[in-house]
């Protein structure tokens, strides 16, 4: 009963070894991390299966969209697990309350605006990405719903961070797990079943998603005695509110940034044909398991970074920087290999096309090494961003993505255009993606080496 006990309450890592810290605070989230993977996986094998590859390229092409307009919440997630952690690592008890208070609300009134704009400009992006019309309706009914019920993935991935900000990764992966078996089981029956198509496959996910954060919500309620959370609590105000925006600012924008890129992209892959945008959803969901050890390992980081700087202890934090990121780089590695040495079973799961099966397997192995540097970005990004530096982690991104990532990807596709190929080379596409994640990479580890990042803790 004691371990139970101990296993949910939150967690101090500014005391004991901090490789072991790291690892126990990772563990749950990466469990975590396969479960939500498991929403978007379950989605695309019920879709691919079910329907068809066509409705396969429909949600992986109302993707990009979906993504660009939650960066408000990522910014609000990225601000609290910052500040949560460093409030709870200072024991500064009443900061904690009021940030919490403030971001919870904030989040509310974030829900309210994406409601209304995001149906409102879905249609006209999909146009903008030229979105074929054999897969336009599926994409357009997708995103209405999923932006409609857009408050119970706001709310999870708020609340889920303030979790992980006060040691409590356990909590969230529980919750999780109950709203991913909820998924499963609606996505059957609404696609299998009733035969909703696309629109079913949205709906499973708005309910589950609500569900995990009510429970989330429960959770933070309970813990009385580490922060209270009332109506005063729950008027946002201002020193709060700016310092949100100063630290989850740059996170957002680098998402915004990531999805406007992942925009442009998507109009360049949609150019080869829906079998190239049905490969590339099939590859993103199985890149989904392979990046899940480096944003564990980053989330991880940003909390044991922000407590320990909350308790002024930066030799710790250079040390657990080093054990951390030394453990992601040999989970990713292990990982990727699996990966690709059962790679034409994993994609067989979503599809019973052969040439689907092995242009997938083809567009992975071009891919395979860059999620080892990107287990290096997550990781020392998540000590500069718990450190309260969050600008040098969103240059770094703007650089790769803007600045490396989408002019090469045209370029690989210009220069190898040829009377075979009217549009280029399809593999530009990933080539350019693996290069800014090599260059991400060193990149990060340079600006962790000047140590700026050490001076940006919160007051």
């Amino acid at each position: 009963m004691n371990f139970f006990k101990k296993l949910f309450a939150p967690t101090d890592m500014t005391e004991g070894a901090p490789w072991k810290k790291i690892t126990l605070f990772t563990i749950p989230m990466l469990l975590g991390n396969i479960a939500q993977q498991l929403y978007s996986t379950v989605d695309s094998i019920e879709v691919g299966k079910y329907v068809g590859d066509n409705a396969l390229a429909a949600v992986g092409s109302a993707a990009p969209i979906f993504n660009l307009l939650l960066v408000l919440f990522i910014g609000i997630s990225a601000g609290a697990g910052i500040m949560v952690a460093q409030y709870f690592g200072a024991r500064q008890k009443e900061q904690l309350s009021s940030t919490i208070g403030t971001c919870i609300t904030l989040t509310g009134i974030s829900c309210i605006f994406i409601m209304i704009a995001g149906p409102i400009a879905s249609t006209p992006l999909l146009r903008l990405l030229n979105t074929p019309e054999s897969i336009f309706s599926w994409c357009q009914s997708y995103l209405t719903i999923m932006f409609i019920g857009i408050a119970g993935c706001a709310f999870y991935n708020i609340l889920s961070g303030m979790l992980r900000g006060l040691g409590d990764s356990v909590s969230a992966l529980i919750y999780l797990l109950v709203a991913t078996a909820i998924n499963i089981v609606l996505d059957i029956f609404c696609v299998a079943v009733l035969k909703m198509g696309v629109a079913g496959v949205a709906l499973a996910t708005v309910i589950a998603q609500a569900v995990s954060a009510v429970l989330c919500l429960l959770k933070l309620m309970k813990m009385k005695e580490l922060f209270t959370l009332g109506k005063k609590e729950l008027v946002p105000t201002k020193k709060h509110s700016m310092q949100v925006v100063r630290l989850g600012l740059p996170s957002g924008l680098t998402q915004m940034i990531f999805s406007m890129a992942m925009i442009m992209v998507q109009s360049l892959t949609n150019s080869f044909g829906e079998m190239l945008i049905a490969a590339n959803v099939i590859v993103m969901r199985v890149d989904g398991f392979a990046m899940m050890p480096n944003f564990s390992f980053g989330t991880a980081m940003t909390t044991y970074a922000g407590q320990n700087i909350g308790a002024k202890k930066m030799d710790r934090v250079i040390k657990g920087a080093k054990q951390g990121t030394w453990i992601a780089v040999c989970t990713s590695a292990v990982i990727t290999g699996i990966i690709l040495i059962f790679g034409k079973y994993l994609m067989g799961i979503f599809t019973n096309t052969p040439e689907l099966v092995d242009l997938s397997r083809y567009i992975m192995s071009i891919l395979a090494v860059g999620y080892i540097a990107v287990a290096v970005t997550q990781s020392l990004s998540g000590v500069m961003r718990g450190a309260g530096d969050t600008m040098t982690p969103m240059w770094i991104s703007l650089i790769t993505t803007v600045a490396v990532r989408v002019p090469l990807a045209y370029g690989i596709a210009y220069f190898t255009r040829s009377a075979e190929h009217p549009n280029g080379m399809q593999e530009c596409v990933f080539v350019s993606l693996l290069i800014s994640w090599l260059i991400g990479a060193a990149l990060t580890a340079f600006f962790y080496v000047k140590g700026n990042w050490k001076n940006k803790a919160i007051q």
